[in-house]
């Protein structure tokens, strides 16, 4: 005998339909229904509403092997599985993130196929690896944001048993999990919730509908996201969650979703006895989030810095455009180093007003914030998602790797970037419904030749071969300039494993030293110095010290005191000889 239970307070009827066959269903208190029928462990199953003759997915579906539209499925990880007893997780703090899309990390795009390659993240040197979103969506590939079942895991990817694999396989390895998770929005094919109770609110994001987390008989709505997240730590053994765009969550009572979310987090890693890691993307430059709730903050662990990436970015590559504007100057790329944000009350000019807020430097730790040189919408946020190499020299993209791994934030790698992948990573999505694929496409077009782009040279994201040439060539990795870039990103990693200086999260024992016309710019951590110089011309700076890793040669003057760096090259010093 199977318990089954929904929430449905829209309906006057439910009837629960297990492999063809229908059931009525006894209604409970606050909107809950439930019946008790036989079924087997593997039953498909679903809920007619009304009068309605269609049977729609359990909004926590824990398996969808036919798709979001289809009949759920009975689901229970297999516990023999497990290997990783032994796992007790990983603290974010010292820690390097590894971003993945598993549709396009390998040929196969599958977690089993996902395995094959995480030797090569463990001697790249990374400790965590981040899952983009591999929630239920509708069609067969996706960046992963257009989920509308949260509770399920993808089917072509493998499933809930390939996840399963996947995170006992890292673990089994000394790496951490990450999973990407969206409490924003849903996506636009399979969204059934609003037929069974109140999940969407009356206002909307950039995305679509907002979810009701704050208006009436949100309290359910609110232990869905919350509940789901729980799911992924406890049933999948996962070691922490991304939790995309938190700015667009529309929460305006006294505790926010995401405080309860970290309050419910601590409780149960209390419970696991293990480290459970919430990091958030935000567009607000709020301390806040990372800020203890002892301390009248969210209490979650890390946020994206996107400040940091366009400092980098712009003084590296010199583009200006759009949310670049700002950026560029080694005044505003060292300030942005040593205070975590560019935008800290500051006028955006690119929002046209004042932005963010100052991080609290004393009581804020750098690993708070996840700092990178690039990520998935960094690249395919591009009109032909070009990664840098495309428009770098393999010594850029060196200095670029030198900024963000010898930083004191938390650093994270987008896949492929270890070795300066030639293949583009592009907008792709594979919606079945010719109105919606067609609109997606046009939009597309739309939103870049506004900005000055010939729609001709724009991807069609519902071209399969979009979707083809956005992955991986892993038969790059040992030849010329891949081969040496790969070096020099294992070179960086080793040194933060060797060196307490380079891992130490205080603000304030950052200091830098900048030549705003010579281009070059100097981080001092500790004893090391990591020299940068931004000009394709070489320079001469004023610090000496013992090489310890670099991309070209740089040569020490006679007493010491200054080094001369090659063009687009760095350089990190040692003060103990």
């Amino acid at each position: 005998m199977h318990r089954f239970e929904v929430w449905a307070p829209t309906p006057d009827t439910v009837r629960l339909d297990v492999d063809g066959s229908l059931h009525p269903m006894h209604r409970g208190e606050s909107g809950w229904w439930s019946a008790d029928v036989d079924a087997s462990p593997d039953a498909r199953y679903g809920f007619v509403l009304d009068d309605d003759t269609t049977v729609l997915p359990d909004p926590r579906s824990p398996r969808q092997p036919d798709g979001v539209h289809q009949p759920s499925q009975l689901h229970r990880l297999d516990e023999s599985v497990w290997t990783d007893s032994s796992w007790t997780g990983r603290q974010l703090q010292g820690g390097v993130i590894y971003e993945l899309h598993i549709g396009t990390f390998t040929a196969e795009g599958t977690f089993d196929a996902a395995i094959e390659r995480l030797d090569h993240l463990v001697d790249l040197g990374v400790t965590f690896v981040e899952v983009m979103p591999v929630n239920g969506f509708n069609g067969t590939h996706n960046w992963g944001y257009d989920g509308v079942l949260w509770y399920t895991v993808h089917e072509p990817y493998g499933g809930p048993d390939g996840l399963q694999r996947l995170v006992d396989a890292c673990h089994s390895r000394g790496l951490a999990v990450i999973l990407d998770v969206v409490y924003n929005h849903l996506g636009p094919s399979g969204n059934y919730l609003e037929r069974f109770g109140p999940y969407m609110a009356q206002g909307a994001n950039s995305w679509g509908q907002a979810i009701n987390y704050a208006e009436a008989d949100s309290g359910v709505v609110r232990r869905y996201a919350i509940e789901n997240a729980l799911r992924w730590f406890d049933e999948f053994h996962i070691d922490g969650l991304r939790l995309d765009a938190v700015h667009a969550i529309v929460d305006h009572t006294a505790v926010h979703l995401l405080e309860e979310l970290a309050v419910d987090t601590r409780r149960l890693a209390a419970h696991l006895r293990r480290p459970l890691s919430l990091i958030a993307e935000s567009d607000l430059n709020d301390p806040s989030l990372v800020t203890a709730r002892s301390g009248g903050g969210y209490g979650l662990d890390a946020q994206w810095d996107d400040d940091i990436h366009h400092a980098i970015h712009a003084a590296v590559s010199g583009e200006r455009q759009g949310y670049y504007g700002d950026f560029g100057s080694l005044q505003g790329l060292a300030n942005t180093l040593r205070q975590g944000f560019f935008h800290a009350g500051t006028y955006s000019s690119f929002r046209g007003r004042t932005h963010g807020r100052p991080v609290d430097t004393r009581r804020i730790p750098a690993s708070s914030f996840v700092t990178y040189t690039t990520t998935h919408d960094q690249i395919g946020n591009r009109a032909i998602g070009d990664r840098p190499g495309f428009y770098l020299s393999p010594g850029q993209l060196a200095v670029k790797a030198a900024l963000v791994l010898a930083s004191p934030y938390t650093p994270m790698l987008f896949m492929g970037e270890e070795w300066g992948a030639s293949t583009p990573f592009q907008f792709f999505t594979s919606h079945p419904e010719p109105e919606l694929g067609k609109a997606t496409a046009e939009g597309r077009k739309a939103e870049f030749a506004e900005h000055g782009w010939d729609k001709a040279d724009i991807p069609d994201p519902q071209d399969p071969d979009t979707f083809t040439r956005s992955k991986l060539d892993w038969s790059e990795l040992g030849t010329g300039d891949h081969a040496r870039l790969l070096d020099a990103y294992r070179g960086l990693l080793a040194l933060r494993r060797e060196y307490a200086d380079l891992t130490d999260p205080s603000l304030d024992h950052v200091r830098i030293d900048y030549d705003e016309d010579a281009r070059w710019i100097v981080m001092y951590r500790g004893s090391l110095r990591v020299v940068c110089n931004l000009s394709e011309n070489e320079v001469t700076v004023p610090v000496g010290g013992s090489t310890l890793l670099a991309w070209e040669v740089p040569i020490s003057d006679e007493t010491g005191s200054s080094t001369r760096i090659p063009g687009h090259s760095f350089a990190i010093l040692s003060a103990r000889r």
